[in-house]
């Protein structure tokens, strides 16, 4: 149930950011001839101005249509262009609808992550049932119930963070 919330943490903070850094484009990942390489591995990514980040692919160049194919498929509203192996990733300016737009995926994030919480509960609770021949009646409904009060407190937590991530993005 904590791998569940952490892996929403890392979503949150890789692709629900409002700043630029040149760390937001590490979680793209690259499909190539030789296999799925994170954009970071393939090219120099730097950071030219807050609305401007740059991607050197002079290391691999014949990677540079895959790169902008997926940075324009990564769901970052971005127009990458190519000059050569450089390519120009202008960064828009942060509108109103682009926060709601950004809070509306955080809610997705987080249901989506209540899914996978549910999936780890119902697996839990079956294990529990297996059990049967080895415990008492008691111990499994007493197990059941403290496997619930987790998910509970875990869903409490991510629910916390979405309101925390949804201020923050709204503003």
């Amino acid at each position: 149930m904590r791998f569940v919330l952490k892996a929403l943490q890392e979503d949150f903070s890789k692709t629900l950011n409002i700043r630029t850094s040149p760390g937001t484009l590490d979680h793209i990942v690259i499909a190539t001839k030789d296999g799925k390489f994170p954009l970071n591995q393939l090219g120099q990514v730097s950071l030219k101005s807050p609305q401007l980040i740059v991607v050197n692919m002079s290391s691999f160049p014949e990677a540079t249509a895959a790169a902008i194919k997926a940075i324009r498929e990564s769901g970052m509203n971005l127009n990458p262009e190519a000059d050569g192996p450089i390519i120009r990733v202008p960064v828009p300016k942060v509108t109103r609808e682009h926060r709601e737009s950004l809070a509306t995926v955080a809610k997705q994030l987080t249901n989506k992550a209540k899914d996978s919480l549910r999936k780890v509960r119902a697996g839990a609770v079956s294990q529990t049932k297996k059990a049967k021949s080895t415990a008492s009646e008691d111990t499994i409904r007493l197990i059941e119930k403290q496997i619930q009060q987790m998910a509970d407190d875990v869903t409490a937590e991510m629910d916390k963070l979405l309101a925390a991530k949804t201020k923050e993005l709204l503003g």
